[in-house]
């Protein structure tokens, strides 16, 4: 496909079947990235709407249900597991800390309703095959709203069309300043162990570099080499404050990877190709204008600014819509159980790695 191509289909949602048709969601968990984030992509979206908000307390999910137009009914984790509201909802949304996703996924699917769990999947590779495990009778995907993203569509439709030829190496990174994110308080479950898993950056961050390179590429990590440290106090119970990592690939393709949950905001993908190579940037952190650049043995670049101004809530609304096309229309979600236990692994890996100085087969 020509460059030119890629430019007028750049916003095709190449996903697309569904004509009409509303998929019902129950969020669960009302942090501030439902609130902020799915809930008003989701109110953009084509197929979907809120129905059914769901909390730890039922003031909190009854101020939710408030200031929103289409959301309903509230009720408590307790009563979501339950059964409470069951035929007001038709699929569910997790966005708990990683490691409760667990216990509401299984009772999602005990009701009978897809789910659509944010990433990591769980807090530990052991849970996160669980999760896998108790979900095998309803529609599972993971929340890596990357991959629906159009421009990162476009770029692994450039790489598989050998626009920069074979790959070689790809360079990601992701960073921000966590305390300014969460109001400088570092009482918050990143920061926590028991909630996060086995750390605070790689997992909340590094996870995007990692994913993507694992999307665009086609391919899927085998062994992975790592560095992290943390400095800081309110760091002082996770290992990676400031974390790098890299990742030899199926295909033969090496990644270098950094994150820092005390940086500046930034985020980048870079893949370097024998004839050429593609940048994203900025990238994972929702900031505008995002940019797709190819750059070209024979000197040509090209440089793609799809319009948006909203890349978070653009990226989220497609999230939910190819949720819902797929859910409605009874076909395989993708990315699924199977491919978020891959990074599941992986992220094990990276951590071991860090730990022991040695290079560590993801199996």
């Amino acid at each position: 496909m020509a460059i030119d191509d890629y430019l007028r289909s750049l916003r095709d949602r190449d996903w697309q079947r569904l004509e009409s048709g509303t998929l019902r969601l129950a969020l669960v968990g009302l942090g501030w990235w439902t609130r902020e984030q799915a809930i008003p992509a989701i109110e953009s979206a084509a197929f979907c709407e809120t129905t059914v908000a769901v909390s730890d307390s039922q003031e909190k999910a009854a101020d939710v249900v408030a200031g929103t137009d289409r959301l309903e009914t509230a009720i408590t984790y307790e009563e979501f597991v339950a059964g409470n509201a069951t035929d007001e909802y038709d699929a569910v949304y997790i966005c708990t800390p990683n490691a409760r996703h667990l216990p509401y996924a299984v009772a999602a699917a005990d009701h009978g309703k897809a789910v659509l769990c944010e990433k990591p999947i769980e807090a530990t590779q052991q849970r996160a095959e669980e999760l896998v495990t108790a979900t095998e009778d309803v529609p599972l995907m993971i929340a890596y709203r990357m991959q629906t993203d159009p421009q990162v569509r476009r770029l692994r439709e450039l790489i598989a069309d050998g626009a920069i030829g074979d790959p070689v190496v790809v360079h990601g990174h992701m960073g921000q300043q966590l305390l300014d994110v969460v109001s400088g308080s570092p009482d918050q479950w990143r920061l926590d162990p028991e909630l996060a898993g086995y750390g605070a950056t790689v997992m909340d961050l590094g996870i995007y570099p990692l994913n993507t390179a694992r999307f665009v590429l086609d391919a899927d990590p085998v062994s992975v080499t790592a560095q992290m440290h943390s400095e800081n106090e309110a760091f002082r119970d996770v290992p990676d404050q400031h974390a790098a990592f890299t990742i030899q690939f199926d295909d033969g393709t090496y990644a270098a990877c950094t994150a820092s949950q005390n940086a500046y905001r930034s985020g980048q993908l870079r893949i370097v190709g024998t004839e050429g190579e593609l940048r994203l940037e900025p990238t994972f952190l929702g900031e505008s204008p995002q940019q797709l650049t190819l750059r070209s043995f024979d000197g040509r670049t090209a440089e793609i600014d799809d319009g948006r101004r909203d890349v978070f809530g653009d990226e989220m609304t497609e999230e939910f819509d190819y949720f819902a096309d797929r859910v409605l229309r009874e076909e395989p979600l993708s990315p699924d159980g199977e491919h978020a236990l891959v990074d599941m692994r992986t992220l094990a890996a990276i951590y071991e790695a860090a730990e022991t100085g040695r290079e560590i087969s993801v199996t």
